[in-house]
């Protein structure tokens, strides 16, 4: 009996050691609060270069969206995740590159203290679909190493707006702009195209499409239809605008959102569907000192 006890001492202490090194945390990380947007212009994202991440601007939210790759409409908590933003600094520890979301979600549960759990939820939701017309997509080539504007290894994701339009990069060569009632897009996934036009609607938009390539799309927007497009957008992304501006969103609709891109012969469908969602029970709205 004396020696199945050491034996099973020996067994768990060496599975924790393991679990212990297994564990993959940033070298050295900072974390300090940036302030709410205000009206004007909005500039945020999270960067990979080389050994340094940097995360500019963005809310609790965000970071959560970024560590466990999940989209923000399928993350609940307190209100303040969505409101307080944050800037985070971190070095990456040597041979470790490529693994900088699990470094991520470490530093967002010792940092913020966070909790969370996940379940399954109904959502009204559209779902992006192929219609029944000719589809008006480019499908983008592999891009080769040599024509990737981000190094191996290297990602920069990073967005802006103002009342002018919307620029977004999504790395490695995808991104978009919304400028004057025109949606252009390049290098695009389906589920990237979903996910980033998600924002000027009033619900989630899930791909359904089982189109596997990067593609190249735009389509126009009517003159009536673009500003309170780009509003939603804004509020979705937290920024303050005056009550008079937010008025505009009571007569809208996403039915607009809709005919713009059936031009790309995709559709909207709405219909119901259980989403995956994250569930913050608890985190520090004042993260741990660096």
């Amino acid at each position: 009996m004396r020696s199945v006890g050491c034996i099973t001492s020996a067994l768990f202490l060496a599975s924790l050691a393991f679990a212990q090194a297994s564990k993959v945390e940033f070298e050295v990380a900072s974390i300090r609060p940036s302030g709410d947007i205000a009206q004007g212009a909005v500039n945020l994202g999270f960067q990979i270069d080389g050994a340094q991440f940097r995360i500019n601007s963005m809310t609790l939210k965000d970071c959560i969206a970024i560590a466990y790759q999940t989209k923000v409409s399928q993350i609940s908590g307190p209100d303040w995740i969505s409101t307080e933003r944050f800037q985070i600094a971190a070095t990456i520890p040597p041979g470790f590159a490529g693994r900088e979301r699990e470094m991520l979600q470490v530093l967002l549960t010792q940092r913020f203290n966070l909790k969370m759990h996940r379940e399954k939820r109904d959502f009204s939701v559209y779902a992006l679909v192929v219609g029944k017309g000719p589809l008006k997509l480019k499908e983008s080539p592999a891009v080769s190493d040599a024509d990737d504007p981000d190094p191996k290894g290297n990602t920069t994701l990073s967005g802006g707006g103002s009342a002018a339009g919307i620029g977004v990069s999504l790395g490695h060569g995808a991104s978009y702009s919304f400028a004057p009632n025109h949606f252009a897009a390049k290098k695009l996934t389906m589920a990237q195209f979903a996910a980033n036009i998600e924002r000027f609607a009033d619900r989630p938009i899930v791909d359904m499409t089982n189109l596997k390539g990067r593609y190249d799309l735009d389509f126009d927007v009517n003159a009536e239809d673009y500003q309170p497009m780009l509003i939603r957008a804004a509020v979705a992304a937290g920024v303050n605008l005056p009550p008079q501006a937010l008025r505009l969103l009571d007569s809208s609709s996403s039915a607009a959102l809709a005919d713009a891109v059936a031009q790309t012969g995709l559709k909207l469908d709405a219909r119901k569907a259980p989403l995956d969602v994250i569930v913050v029970d608890d985190a520090l709205k004042t993260p741990i000192a660096n």
